[in-house]
């Protein structure tokens, strides 16, 4: 039996999905297992799975879903039904596997015992296509060497992720990095090699989806703050008091104090291009070339506005202790 196998987790992802399948196929024999998660697809994702040969896990969807629930089921279902697997690479069902990640990765993780997980970078499919495709392949762009945290593409050790439970099935977001807390704490190191991972389909076209983004990163910078801000980890603390200072107290008191000011307090507005040029400045020490730069630090300044709206949204959410939704803002494939 393989020691490794394959967790990918869906919804009408349409060709994306097709094309991750395709991916871990020309990568892997037929005795390392596959899983699809599936969480309620319409356009023959189920199908497709299984004709490639995936195990195919549907998700009980009279429970709310999350990502991490989708995760943690194909977890368990490798676990039980292969249970000599000793590696899983996780995937989104919109990424597909770059041509021999999986021999870097299965080397470096056993190459040391304490490393729980192996990532790489990934890149955006078309990055050229929007702005906001840009920035996303821009933000996967993370140092190489002992990481934090990881994202949602990563070659992790069963052992390890077996001895914190999996994922936080209650998060709607940010629950990779939480389970890298949880996995430090007890020892375990995450490891970000330079070599290419994966090739996201983000297809993201317009404002309103990047908007709506941006607040579900916001609601796991306040989730992430008051589940691990007031350890020695001070997690998300810089990004929630960032949140609320630039995205709601600085345009607040510049506004409000126009008038009796006399217009003085509107030089307040002012800290937004030196945040701007800040940004832009930090990122060119990320080797991002100057046009990148710009328009990372451009986005990132105005992001503090969704951002503080994902915060709002999660202390409301938190205080009326209402079910947490999924904040959407992919567009369906067209397939």
């Amino acid at each position: 039996m393989s020691q490794l196998g394959f967790v990918v987790i869906g919804r009408n992802e349409g060709d994306r999905l097709i094309r991750c399948l395709e991916s871990l196929r020309a990568q892997c024999n037929d005795t390392e297992p596959i899983v699809y998660v599936d969480s309620g697809s319409t356009d023959g994702s189920i199908e497709f799975a299984k004709s490639v040969g995936a195990d195919v896990v549907s998700l009980d969807l009279s429970q709310p879903f999350t990502m991490a629930r989708g995760r943690n089921a194909g977890l368990r279902h490798l676990q039980q039904t292969y249970p000599d697997v000793e590696y899983i690479q996780f995937l989104d069902g919109d990424c597909e596997l770059v041509s021999g990640w999986v021999e870097q990765a299965l080397q470096t993780i056993q190459s040391d015992e304490s490393f729980a997980i192996v990532c790489g970078r990934r890149r955006e499919r078309f990055p050229e296509e929007s702005v906001y495709n840009l920035l996303a392949d821009i933000e996967w762009n993370t140092p190489v060497g002992e990481a934090n945290f990881c994202g949602g593409d990563a070659l992790i050790r069963v052992a390890a992720i077996s001895e914190v439970d999996g994922y936080n099935p209650a998060m709607i977001c940010g629950e990779e990095p939480e389970m890298c807390i949880r996995l430090r704490h007890r020892g375990w190191k995450i490891q970000r090699i330079a070599a290419d991972m994966t090739k996201h389909d983000l297809s993201m076209h317009y404002f309103g989806q990047w908007w709506k983004r941006m607040t579900r990163s916001g609601w796991a910078v306040a989730e992430g703050f008051v589940m691990h801000g007031n350890t020695e980890e001070c997690y998300m603390v810089r990004e929630y008091r960032s949140g609320w200072l630039w995205g709601a107290l600085m345009p607040m008191v510049a506004l409000l104090l126009a008038w009796p000011s006399y217009g003085v307090s509107l030089l307040l507005l002012l800290a937004y291009p030196y945040l701007v040029y800040r940004i832009y400045d930090s990122r060119l020490g990320y080797d991002d070339n100057v046009r990148e730069a710009r328009i990372y630090a451009f986005f990132c300044t105005l992001s503090k506005f969704p951002q503080v709206v994902g915060q709002t949204k999660y202390w409301v959410n938190h205080l009326t202790r209402q079910p947490a939704k999924i904040i959407e803002y992919k567009a369906v494939s067209d397939s």
